[in-house]
């Protein structure tokens, strides 16, 4: 028995990995982040299988469906929004899962902030504009952040911000960025990226609060901060340069 952390992308539902799609197929149970989770993905688990809603549970509840599962011989499919990789609370479950003697393995999905550029019709690390990407979050409301990883520090580097449950936080994570970046840095917030409903708010430091508060967009969404975004210039890249010596 096996439980399988699988990346259910950002949304649509066929974004996810060949291999995601088999694990979901061949499971007899399946644990998924609410509506997060889109019903079509939800409806290639096997007839019958035993679905488990995690919304309202806890740590120790998601456990205990597990452990129940591996103690009837069945295989998990454990649905991750995005990517399990990024703010999707694996390390704590996998944790358990090795104190309880328990197989487990982790299948990569789309993450959020991929579909959030690709939404955006952008590269986030455009030639000559910007080359780093720091993906971070609001520490309001949640888990502390830890000790030199604040949203200050990040700021002040320079470089592309994806800032991931924030946007309910828009204004105070605005006044923050002020601090250290100019009025006119280009911000856009992806609401529901990939998915049928998905919305595209383009505009500035200036005036992205307002956009987000007038479009009532209160979760779901990243927030990307940064020259590259929109940005059709930039210098070509030396990958494919002619000046490049090629084997």
């Amino acid at each position: 028995m096996t439980v399988r952390f699988v990346g259910a992308g950002p949304g649509a539902a066929d974004l996810i990995t060949i291999r995601g799609l088999r694990a979901i197929a061949t499971s007899p149970v399946c644990l998924y982040a609410g509506s997060l989770v889109p019903e079509d993905l939800l409806a290639q688990c096997p007839p019958h299988a035993h679905k488990v809603d995690t919304a309202r549970l806890t740590l120790d509840e998601i456990v205990a469906e597990l452990v129940a599962a591996d103690a009837a011989g069945h295989d998990v499919a454990r649905l991750c929004s995005g990517d399990p990789a990024v703010f999707s609370a694996v390390a704590e479950q996998t944790r358990r899962l090795d104190e309880a003697g328990i197989a487990w393995e982790i299948v990569p999905g789309v993450p959020a902030f991929s579909a959030a550029a690709a939404a955006l019709r952008t590269e986030l690390t455009v030639p000559g504009v910007g080359q780093s990407v720091v993906l971070t979050r609001d520490a309001a409301n949640a888990t502390p952040m830890p000790e030199g990883e604040s949203l200050d520090v990040w700021a002040a580097t320079g470089g592309t911000l994806v800032l991931h449950l924030a946007v309910q936080r828009c204004a105070e994570v605005v006044t923050t960025l002020l601090q250290h970046r100019p009025p006119h840095e280009p911000v856009a917030v992806v609401a529901r990226a990939s998915r049928d409903d998905e919305l595209v708010l383009r505009g500035t430091l200036a005036d992205i609060a307002e956009q987000v508060e007038a479009a009532g967009v209160k979760r779901t969404a990243v927030i990307v901060v940064g020259p590259v975004v929109g940005r059709d210039t930039g210098c070509e890249s030396h990958l494919y340069s002619a000046q490049r010596v090629r084997p």
